[in-house]
C-alpha cells in the first residue's frame, strides 16, 4: 500500500505544481488562524456552514498541514485528498450560489483560484510528488530495498 502512495513520476517539472499548490495551501491555512473573523470561522458563518468556529480551525490545519507535505513531496497523494475535499467543498459552498446571483462568468472569474487548487490537487494525486520530493527518495529506497 505505502509503495502505491509514494510511487511518483519521475518528470523534474511537477515540482512547479508541488510548490503552487502547497504553498497556497500553507498560505490560506495561517491565515484562517490569523484573520479568524474574516478567513476562518468568520468566512463559514457568513456562507453558512455548520459548525463555523470548529469548521475554521479544523480546515486550516488540514490546509498547513497538507500545504507543508506536498511543499515537500512527503505522501503527496495522500495529502492531495483533503484538499481536493476542501476545494470541492468550497466550490459547492461559495461558487454555486455566486452563479445565480451574478451569472457564469463573475462566478469563473471569482473561482479561478479555487480552480487552480482543485486541477492542481488532482494532478498531484495522479503524478505524485515528482523527481525532487520525499517521495521519490523514498520510491527508490524501496525499490532498492525490494531488490
Amino acid at each position: 500500500m505505502l509503495k502505491k502512495i509514494i510511487k511518483t513520476s519521475p518528470l523534474p517539472a511537477v515540482i512547479i505544481i508541488r510548490l503552487m499548490v502547497g504553498a497556497v495551501f500553507l498560505s490560506e491555512g495561517i491565515q484562517k488562524f490569523i484573520f479568524a473573523d474574516k478567513l476562518g470561522a468568520g468566512r463559514f458563518e457568513k456562507i453558512g456552514l455548520p459548525e463555523p468556529d470548529f469548521l475554521g480551525y479544523f480546515v486550516g490545519t488540514f490546509e498547513i498541514a497538507c500545504g507543508l507535505l506536498v511543499l515537500l513531496g512527503f505522501l503527496t497523494r495522500l495529502a492531495a485528498i483533503p484538499l481536493l475535499s476542501i476545494m470541492l467543498v468550497a466550490l459547492t459552498a461559495t461558487k454555486v450560489k455566486l452563479v445565480a446571483e451574478d451569472g457564469f462568468w463573475s462566478m469563473l472569474h471569482d473561482s479561478r483560484t479555487d480552480w487552480s487548487m482543485l486541477l492542481g490537487s488532482i494532478f498531484l494525486l495522479i503524478m505524485g510528488g515528482g523527481k525532487w520530493s520525499i517521495d521519490r527518495i523514498l520510491w527508490k529506497k524501496q525499490k532498492n530495498d525490494d531488490a
